[in-house]
């Protein structure tokens, strides 16, 4: 018995045009392209249904509305911020213990002739902790009378502000001499006013020069006694004919055997605290 083959599928256009037809004839042809434009072609022709439990709801994002004024004061706010990111580090160095500190530290290895050691980030390290160290009153009230309420939306941005600058008014004004603020508010031509009531682009400069001025001082105190050891050195290894010898092979292991018996790095920073008031 011979194998009967399959005879081979002719698919003939329909000779009408209807749509109908062009439809059966697309189907026959089985292409998944032609199925997959007929589907899309549904679902774009298909009419919208809205409020069915199958479907989804239509996502808008709108910012403002049409007619709104637009929220100027929400943008300053923004840029405010980021330029007080910016302005972080000058806050922290300027209107904080934080400038007198690194500067005795700074000292302190300068008169012990040390290059290297403590290096600077364990200078700076220290100075920042002993930063947080002392501010944390000034900073706890600011969180008090400003932070906290602002948060909890009972006071404006504005009101927060004034309050917070006027802890760190304060605080500056308690470290600054009177000297220096008579300065700069001569400078600044301003009429006789309350301590508490003067601009921060007055107090804040003449704080700066008061932390300089009172660093210096503590420094040179620091100095003095590693002086007078190089002196008495220098002298003994003259009066012994070793004039060939340089004085700080001898002055240096003294002054760190003076500076560890002494216990000195409790001593400055004492003096450091004390000398905010603390």
């Amino acid at each position: 018995m011979g194998t009967t083959l399959p005879q081979p599928v002719i698919l003939k256009r329909p000779e009408t045009g209807g749509p109908g037809s062009a439809l059966i004839f697309l189907l026959r042809r089985r292409s998944w392209w032609t199925l997959f434009i007929l589907l899309a072609a549904g679902l774009l022709t298909a009419p919208a249904q809205t409020n069915t439990a199958s479907g989804f709801a239509p996502v808008q994002i709108s910012i403002g509305s049409g007619n709104a004024v637009p929220d100027v004061d929400m943008a300053i706010k923004v840029l405010f911020s980021l330029t007080l990111l910016t302005l972080a580090p000058s806050i922290l160095l300027l209107m904080t213990c934080f400038t007198r500190i690194v500067i005795v530290l700074s000292f302190v290895r300068s008169a012990l002739q040390l290059q290297g050691a403590p290096a600077n980030q364990i200078i700076i390290g220290l100075s920042l902790f002993m930063t947080y160290f002392i501010m944390a009153p000034v900073w706890a009230n600011i969180d008090r009378d400003a932070l906290a309420p602002y948060q909890a939306h009972t006071i404006t941005s504005e009101v927060a502000l004034d309050r917070a600058a006027g802890h760190m008014r304060t605080f500056m004004l308690k470290q600054t001499r009177p000297k220096d603020v008579e300065l700069f508010v001569s400078m600044a031509k301003l009429q006789p006013v309350n301590p508490n009531e003067l601009p921060l682009r007055v107090v804040i400069p003449a704080y700066i020069i008061s932390e300089l001025r009172t660093a210096f001082q503590m420094g040179f105190l620091i100095y003095v006694p590693f002086i007078l050891i190089d002196i008495v050195v220098a002298t003994v290894l003259m009066s012994m004919g070793m004039m060939m010898m340089p004085p700080m092979t001898i002055s240096l292991p003294l002054k760190l055997l003076l500076f560890v018996l002494v216990d000195g790095w409790t001593l400055v920073v004492q003096s450091l605290v004390r000398s905010f008031g603390m």
